[in-house]
């Protein structure tokens, strides 16, 4: 049936979106706590952003029907203008592979059937959902030509590694709460939160290149346009500084559109096993490890 709706415009997929986004925040008490929690603790509150981005997390559920569901040629060409593609290019001239790092922004989905599509193969970490329909239905929808999928356990590990040594691309979603051992406490938007450090890793153990990725959601149904930062950060960095400088990065880019984050996901949760941070210090009294570099030499 999935199949069948998806070749229907992507403007009528982003309208019934908005409807089921307002529907979500006005009936789950607790999602529109997170979501409103989220918002303050960043800074962007206002009337106007939080309509828009209510509005744009419900499309980025109905969206994922032609996305998943349309083949990966269409898909590719609902990507109307790219503007990361002079890094790919000077990624790709250093023969070596390339990390791509992904937030919850837009539609992350589109952009790794993009790259698949026409440039080969990409290796993306994905956290498999627990109910057994909707993991048969993640599975069909992101398993396409090209395009890869690893689960964040030893064995996905391996196969990014492996993907990056065949001089591969692989992609991360960085904001998603790793679990215990896998992660550091560092500021995101002036709170504690548990933080993925695997892409770094990654990129020191292959030289791989980092670049940061996310397609932005054009109006009215257009489709979407690939936005691309080179990785700001130092390639030395002690864990502790290598997840501040990953948040420091999100953070700029969601502030450059950040009614497309998705706030609704609680990236403050503390993982099972994992002190919380209430003993750290604030995140005013550390210094920054992209002007300060002596943060790489903290003790973790």
């Amino acid at each position: 049936m999935l199949k069948i709706l998806a070749p229907l415009p992507l403007l009528l997929f982003h309208a019934l979106g908005i409807a089921l986004g307002h529907a979500v925040y006005l009936c789950s008490a607790r999602y529109r706590r997170i979501f409103l929690d989220n918002l303050r603790q960043a800074g962007f509150d206002q009337p106007a952003v939080r309509r828009r981005a209510i509005a744009e997390a419900g499309k980025a559920v109905m969206e994922l029907i032609p996305v998943w569901f349309r083949p990966q040629s269409a898909v590719a060409a609902l990507v109307q203008d790219v503007s990361v593609l002079a890094l790919i290019a000077q990624a790709r001239a250093r023969d070596k592979g390339v990390i791509f790092i992904t937030p919850h922004m837009g539609c992350f989905e589109v952009a790794a059937q993009w790259y698949a599509q026409l440039h080969g193969p990409l290796t993306v970490l994905y956290s498999p959902p627990k109910r057994g329909l909707f993991s048969r239905l993640v599975t069909g929808g992101r398993a396409k030509p090209q395009l890869h999928l690893a689960t964040p356990d030893l064995r996905g590990v391996r196969a990014m590694l492996g993907a990056l040594k065949r001089k591969q691309a692989i992609a991360i979603l960085p904001d998603q709460v790793p679990g215990h051992g896998e992660g550091q406490w560092a500021p995101f938007f002036g709170r504690q939160a548990w933080t993925m450090v695997l892409a770094q890793r990654l990129a020191k153990a292959s030289d791989a290149s980092l670049i940061l990725v996310w397609a932005e959601r054009l109006s009215w149904g257009r489709g979407y346009r690939c936005h691309g930062m080179a990785w700001p950060g130092q390639n030395d960095a002690a864990p502790l500084a290598e997840a501040r400088e990953l948040n420091q990065a999100l953070e700029a880019i969601i502030r450059v559109c950040p009614e497309q984050y998705l706030w609704g996901y609680n990236r403050y949760k503390v993982p099972a096993g994992v002190a919380p941070p209430e003993s750290l210090p604030s995140s005013s009294s550390l210094p920054s490890p992209m002007r300060d570099s002596a943060a790489t030499r903290e003790p973790v």
